[in-house]
């Protein structure tokens, strides 16, 4: 029997935003602020206390891990994303999917 973990509410923007930069390859803490930045189209700009806050959670909950880079000259941490981190983002996705759906058919219904 395959257990699939689902979140209880919506992720909020800054995990929803870490989680989508993992999802390609592991990134230290000034690399996920700066692709975030470029995720979000230069609007969203995460401080350091906001996403070392997430991280430390996110850890918690076991949706990333800490990964060893040995290309670093200094001792920067990186994070990738775990099996259950790709399942709480693939979530999350699909529900925003099906909102905007409704969303769009909506309007499109109101149009007419």
């Amino acid at each position: 029997m395959r257990h699939v973990v689902t979140a209880t509410k919506p992720l909020s923007e800054p995990v929803l935003l870490i989680l989508t930069s993992l999802a390609d390859e592991p990134r230290h803490g000034y690399a996920l602020i700066k692709d975030i930045e470029s995720l979000s189209g230069g609007r969203v700009r995460m401080s350091t206390g906001t996403l070392f806050g997430a991280l430390r959670r996110l850890l918690e909950d076991g949706w990333i891990e800490r990964f060893e880079q040995e290309d670093t000259a200094r001792q920067k941490q990186a994070y990738r994303l775990t099996a259950a981190g790709r399942t709480q983002l693939e979530s999350e996705l699909d529900r925003m999917k099906r909102l905007t759906r409704a969303g769009f058919a909506r309007l499109r219904a109101s149009e007419l």
